[in-house]
């Protein structure tokens, strides 16, 4: 081992339609468009972020979704409390999956169904 590793880049969401689930994460996390380019075979891909935060890559796929998501993103109200934001994303198009009492968490999905959570402010 020569002591070299990687990095992060960007967590990618595959989707069918990258203007919806744009508007949607955009408005969610209070990011912007920062990049949209088209690969060898035409597809569109669109990179959304915010200085200094991770970036996401909205990235076109035919298919629709048909499991559950091994990997998901956990989001954090900047403000007010975990509830309120709950609310603010169902009025964005997300839909609560799961909400038990138990767990610091609410389960949701955006427009296209890939899942999240919302955690409690910490």
């Amino acid at each position: 081992m020569n002591g070299v590793t990687s990095r992060v880049s960007c967590t990618a969401i595959d989707c069918q339609n990258t203007a919806l689930l744009a508007d949607f994460w955009c408005a969610a996390l209070g990011y912007e468009v920062l990049k949209r380019w088209t690969d060898s075979r035409g597809t569109e891909y669109v990179e959304l972020g915010r200085d200094g935060e991770p970036t996401l890559l909205l990235q076109p796929v035919p298919e629709g979704k048909t499991a559950k998501n091994r990997l998901h993103l956990d989001i954090v109200p900047r403000s007010g409390g975990q509830e309120s934001e709950v609310e603010r994303l169902v009025e964005l198009g997300a839909v609560v999956v799961a909400a038990e009492q138990d767990f610091h968490w609410v389960v949701m999905a955006d427009p296209e169904d890939n899942e999240f959570c919302v955690l409690r402010p910490r």
